[in-house]
């Protein structure tokens, strides 16, 4: 803290507050950038906190006439350093590009331009502000869709990179290597494990490092205890990790003892959020000091740490100050699947959902033969692909630099060595993938792409050349995802737009002939491009309706065969009655600690995914070049720009920008209501099975004793053929009412949301609105700027 901020707020009458600032690192130049939740993080009560914003907007106002450093005229924005191809390049990383090919040789990131972006930001946001507070305080419809969308520009779409990996393999150090933070994440022997799920994004909150350690609930626990502990318990497959969960958490003092009295709260002295179902949050000034105190949270052993709290911990969120990949980025560093607790596993599943990239990390010595990994691959495809948003996987191959070379090689030797060997990995990579059936039901060719690395080599930087590792590439694909999404010129953008629309509601004497004809010519056309986008949706449905017919007709003829290929596997004898016992405890999954993951529900429903994965990919595919429905929705449109480049409508210029912006925006937030929805119509043909197999898993569950895998079998097998002919006619029927449900939603926000932009923007009057001709004009100049040097592919 400098002595700029501690006189201002002694000029303010809020000295009460400077070592809440000193302690935050709030200088002049961050004081400049607060914004409104930083405000309420630095002063939670409303009477001093609305007198900073107040003075504070006032001391923004006049810099922005008086400060040559941040005023209107030095907000040039530069021209990108990077090549003029390069915006064709990164849209084609993006989508695909070879791992084979030379890493690229530009710049990370444009830093001047990115600092002006911030700046540009800052300054639009801040006229927003103040245009908000000019606005009337009525209640009129008007003046609420005003003020509504000024509070909702506000958007931050952030990616997910997931990462996967068996114990050792070197996850926790690739990615504190790519975002070259050495000691952020735990990292060490293989034993000592991550745990849990570990989200690694910015902190755009303070310039600290910290963590928030999400809890399970106390109620879930308790179930698991009652679990662990019951007197029926058998020594199944589950029972070890039962037992390493209460020895971190207890010691010895959970043997012998009832789970009433292992839920005393002197066991949670240390972690009292657990007990209140709040989160604990943890700040250090270095990512050393952080991660020393997360060892407790995520760690599965520990040497320094008496006792462990993994077993209670749901996630943990690191946040990072000042880095530049994570600032869309969010990096999840994700265990095995198949977790017992209900809510770990589902957010497991969401998160792997919602990755648009995945890291699949395995030892390069291994890479080609490591089982585990083309399992999770396997396993999770379904749900990363059509069940979820992943355009890219992404195999890495970790420890590199542990090829090749002998003693009596030079440096120059031993590298080529390395590089012909990692080049061999590569191939025998590719050529494991190809065989993947399944997996590339889901992924094409074009999708997959192979790295080298070495995080010990990458973080040493010494005599390091771009070729002898390629986490550099990897940092260079964070980056394209960070510029994908220009959060400034979308949010300048909407600004623009807004700002249109109330000057020309404040000018709108005179032109209503012209408004009323315009008004009435864009309803036309908006009945004209509705027609275009239900009809290809009710060919759609047609089609997808066809193959599930065709998928519930296999089902019906071939789920006993394909059920028995599950209850009786090969070479497992009388001992899977233990597998199967954790099978139908945990609804017809179960992940073995060695083996694949044992889904019933999802082999009952393979022919029904089967018939229509094809479709589905085209329908709702992920890739960044492709868009929903056959590009429908993105072609809509109202024609605005073609009337705003012609005189004739000169005069409702204004009202047009703004329909256009919105026209825009509305597209953007149908797609990603189209993203999101097409995950739950996806897996909707697995859940409805899920639920109608439930009633036979609780009823197998229940046998003890001799004959208990017979009769588990058997139960399972009567209840199949008994409901076969009902419950895939029923999954079938579940996904076509999604879908329907779907398109008639799209239907309607297309309809309505036009309908009501244009009512607004060219029917409605008697309406006292300010003058915003200022801040229009230096609103566009940002735009037009932003425009000009955007580096991102649109």
């Amino acid at each position: 803290m400098d002595d700029f901020v501690c006189n201002k707020l002694t000029e303010w009458n809020l000295s009460e507050w400077i070592q809440t600032f000193k302690d935050q690192g709030v200088d002049k130049e961050s004081l400049y950038c607060l914004e409104d939740n930083h405000i309420v993080a630095l002063i939670p009560f409303v009477g001093p906190r609305s007198k900073f914003q107040k003075r504070l907007r006032l001391l923004k106002e006049k810099q922005n006439t008086t400060d040559p450093e941040t005023s209107e005229s030095s907000v040039e924005v530069c021209p990108s350093t990077s090549k003029t191809n390069d915006k064709g390049k990164r849209k084609s990383d993006l989508q695909g590009e070879s791992s084979q090919s030379p890493a690229r040789k530009r710049p990370r990131v444009d830093i001047q331009g990115t600092k002006r972006e911030e700046v540009i930001l800052s300054k639009v946001k801040n006229i927003m502000s103040c245009v908000l507070d000019k606005l009337p305080d009525q209640d009129d419809k008007f003046n609420k869709f005003l003020k509504n969308k000024i509070n909702n520009l506000e958007t931050d779409k952030r990616e997910v990179v997931g990462v996967f990996g068996r114990t050792g393999a070197g996850k926790s150090s690739l990615i504190n290597a790519v975002i070259e933070e050495q000691d952020l994440l735990p990292s060490g022997s293989i034993s000592a494990c991550t745990s849990v799920m570990i989200k690694v994004e910015a902190n755009k909150r303070n310039p600290k490092y910290e963590a928030e350690i999400e809890f399970i609930t106390k109620e879930e626990w308790e179930e698991e205890l009652n679990n662990f502990l019951g007197d029926n318990q058998e020594k199944d497959e589950d029972y070890r990790d039962s037992v390493e969960k209460l020895s971190v958490l207890y010691g010895e003092e959970w043997k012998d003892n009832s789970p009433e009295n292992l839920m005393n709260e002197k066991y949670f002295k240390k972690i009292p959020g657990f007990l209140n179902s709040k989160s604990k949050i943890l700040t250090r000034d270095t990512a050393e000091d952080l991660s020393a105190e997360l060892v407790k949270y995520t760690r599965s052993e520990s040497k320094d740490v008496k006792r462990l709290y993994w077993p209670l911990v749901k996630c943990v969120t690191v946040r990072v100050p000042k880095n530049r990949l994570l600032q869309h980025v969010t990096l999840v560093d994700l265990p095995g699947n198949g977790d017992r607790n209900k809510s770990r596993d589902t957010m497991w599943k969401k998160l792997v959902g919602s990755c648009s990239t995945v890291w699949i990390v395995t030892e390069i010595n291994r890479a080609a033969s490591e089982k585990e990994s083309w399992e999770i691959l396997e396993e999770s495809c379904s749900l990363m692909g059509n069940g979820g948003e992943c355009r890219q996987i992404h195999f890495i191959c970790t420890k590199s630099d542990s090829l090749g070379g002998s003693d009596d090689q030079s440096a120059a030797g031993v590298r080529a060595q390395i590089l012909r060997e990692n080049e061999q990995a590569k191939k025998e990579v590719m050529a494991e993938f190809s065989k993947l059936k399944e997996v590339k039901k889901q992924f094409g060719k074009e999708c997959f792409k192979v790295f080298t690395v070495s995080s010990k080599e990458f973080l040493k930087k010494k005599n390091l050349k771009r070729n002898d590792t390629e986490i550099p590439s990897l940092q260079d694909y964070l980056q394209d995802l960070n510029e994908w999404h220009s959060e400034t010129l979308n949010y300048v953008s909407g600004a623009r737009g807004i700002l249109s629309l109330i000057q020309g509601a404040s000018s709108r004497e005179g032109f209503q002939a012209e408004k009323t004809a315009v008004s009435i010519e864009l309803e036309e056309k908006l009945s004209h491009e509705l027609d275009k986008v239900r009809e290809p949706m009710k060919e759609t449905l047609t089609v997808f309706g066809r193959c599930l017919s065709g998928g519930v007709e296999t089902s019906q003829s071939s789920c006993e065969k394909v059920l028995k290929s599950v209850l009786y596997p090969a070479k497992k004898g009388s001992a899977f009655h233990m597998t199967l016992k954790c099978v139908v405890e945990k609804g017809g999954i179960h992940k073995p600690k060695k083996g694949k993951l044992i889904n019933i529900n999802m082999k009952l429903t393979s022919c029904l995914t089967d018939s229509l994965d094809e479709e589905f990919k085209k329908t709702f595919p992920n890739e960044g070049n492709s868009e929903p429905f056959n590009g429908v929705i993105n072609a809509f449109s109202l024609g605005t720009e073609e009337k705003m480049m012609n005189k004739e409508y000169e005069n409702v210029k204004l009202q047009l920008t703004f329909l256009k912006t919105e026209e825009e925006k509305m597209k953007t937030n149908l797609n990603k209501l189209i993203r999101e929805r097409k995950k739950t119509i996806y897996s909707s043909l697995t859940t409805t099975i899920e639920e109608t197999m439930k009633p036979c898993y609780d009823r197998a569950k229940e046998f003890e004793g001799v004959g208990t895998l017979k009769n588990m079998r058997e139960t399972i097998e009567m209840h199949v053929h008994g409901s076969k002919y009902v419950m895939f006619a029923q999954a079938k029927n579940t996904m076509m009412k999604k879908l329907r449900g779907l398109m008639l939603e799209i239907l309607e926000k297309l309809e309505s949301t036009m309908q009501e932009s244009i009512e607004l923007s060219l029917k409605t009057d008697g309406v006292s609105i300010p003058d915003v001709s200022d801040e229009l004009k230096l609103v566009k100049k940002y735009y037009n700027d932003l425009k000009r040097t955007d580096r991102v592919p649109r």
